[in-house]
Parts: C-alpha cells; structure tokens; sequence
C-alpha cells in the first residue's frame, strides 16, 4: 500500500524577510524602552551618540553650561593632564597665577577690582602673549588712576586650563566710562605644549576628532537664532546690539576666542571688544 505524504509548502522568502525586520525592530524598541526606564532619557541619549556626529551637548546640558559660563571666572588654572615638562620662569608659582591684584574705589571717579594672570613658562611666544596681557589691561588701570577723568567701573576676571596638553586661558573684563554703554571685553591664548605653538579654533576641532564643517553649521546655526532674538526684541522697542549671520567674523578660520573647558570647546563672540556693548555669543562644542 503507498502512502502518498502531503507536500511540504514552500517558504515565502519574502514574507521571511518581513517577518524577521518586523521582530528586530520590535526586539530594538523593546530594548530601547527599557534602558529609557533604566537609566533616563538623558543619559540614553548620551550613551547613543557616543562616537556618532553629534558636535554639542544635549539641549539640557547645554542651556545649563551657557547659564554657568560667568561662573568659570574663579582666577586660577585647573589641570586635567600634562604629558610634558613645562619650564617655569618662577618655580614657586603655578603655571598660571595673579600677578597683578587691585581693588580699589574713589567714589564718582573710579572703582577697579581686577586680577591679571601671567602664564608662567620660559617660552618666546608665551611671553609675548603675557606681554600684551601687560600692555592691554595693566596699562588700563594705570591710565584709570592717572586721569579719574570719568566715573569708571572695570573688572578682570580670568580662568585657565591645561587639559590633553593644551593650555587655554580666557580673560574676561568688563568697563564703564561715565555715561558709555559698558563693554565686555573677552581674549583668550590658546597653546599646544607638546609643539611649542599658538593653536587654532580649526586645529582643535580636528584635534578633538570633529568635523570642521558640522562645527561651522553649529555655529552659524546660534548665530541665527541669536539673530532672530534681536530682532524679535527689536520690534518690542528694545535697542541691542545687531548681529548679521552673514558677517565674515563667524567663519571657523576668523573665530579667534576660544576656550578649553571639561572637554569642550567654548567659541566666544564678544561684540565689545570692539563696540560699546557687553553682548556677546556663545557657541558650545
């Protein structure tokens, strides 16, 4: 007697398909849910774009590092790391330390209270750079005593770091003369201790493994926002300093203040250093 068995149905290879990414995908979902719950959005977020493109903090952290940027200004260097031996020209002092401190007032002629730091090393262009601290905002204060010409209000501040062997520091100085709007005046020095040279904005972002165009977006990308704010302000009646997103000053090569904190790279737009303004921008990365 033959049995005649019932044929095996062919696999549909291309329901197979739809049916294995259907499961992968849910599989993903599922598992992103679940690290969402168990470590938060935030740091899920951060844990995703580990070695991805993103150039900047999350919106929160963000907001939070521009919000505390005043807050930098404590007078002192923070070293991370240094791989090299740094010559100091005073051995007793750190890298970089006050050497000039005054707080004084005259009442309706002057109130000064700054702190201007020298870059303690043995090294040609670093003190060319503590030169033009001298002759920039020393000389100020001695102009200051000397005239009591105005009602002038000026403070210095300045913070510094050394991390991955650069060394970054940023002066901030804020001036009022008499009846003039006040300045916030920013500068900063920026040198890679392993070459011995003054490093650049465009060096950096390479040097931190980011790509210099995703930076150049970034950066004209808050310019336009910070554009678009002034002109909302201005159609209230407000007066505030303009920004034109198109000025040359945005481009990564023209952008010469910047700072290294914490790993990033804060890329400072102070109107005042060559206006009567203290607005300023500030692009994180």
């Amino acid at each position: 007697m033959n049995l005649n068995l019932p044929k095996k149905p062919k696999m549909n290879v291309k329901s197979v398909v739809i049916y294995t990414i259907s499961a992968i995908v849910c599989i993903i979902a599922i598992t992103i849910v679940g690290l969402s719950i168990y470590y938060g959005s935030e740091e899920l977020d951060r844990l995703i774009t580990i070695g991805g493109s993103s150039v900047t903090p999350s919106d929160e952290e963000y907001q939070l590092l521009v919000a505390n940027f005043d807050n930098l200004f404590q007078n002192k260097v923070e070293i991370d790391s240094t791989d090299v031996n740094i010559e100091k020209v005073n051995e007793e002092q750190d890298v970089i330390y006050t050497y000039y401190s005054k707080d004084e007032s005259k009442e309706n002629y002057y109130d000064i209270n700054v702190n201007i730091p020298y870059i303690n090393m043995n090294d040609e262009i670093i003190q060319q750079y503590n030169e033009e601290i001298k002759q920039t905002y020393e000389k100020k204060v001695e102009n200051i005593l000397q005239t009591q010409s105005k009602n002038t209000v000026y403070t210095l501040q300045y913070e510094a770091t050394i991390e991955n062997d650069i060394l970054s520091l940023i002066i901030r100085a804020n001036l009022k003369e008499g009846t003039s709007a006040q300045r916030l005046i920013i500068q900063t020095f920026n040198y890679d201790l392993k070459n011995h040279k003054q490093i650049t904005l465009e060096e950096l972002i390479t040097l931190k493994g980011l790509n210099v165009n995703d930076v150049q977006n970034k950066i004209n990308q808050e310019i336009r926002i910070q554009y678009q704010r002034v002109e909302d302000l201005k159609s209230l009646g407000y007066e505030i300093f303009e920004r034109n997103p198109e000025n040359e000053i945005y481009k990564i090569e023209n952008s010469q203040e910047f700072f290294i904190k914490d790993g990033k790279i804060y890329i400072v737009y102070a109107y005042g250093n060559e206006n009567l303004t203290s607005e300023m921008d500030l692009v994180i990365i």
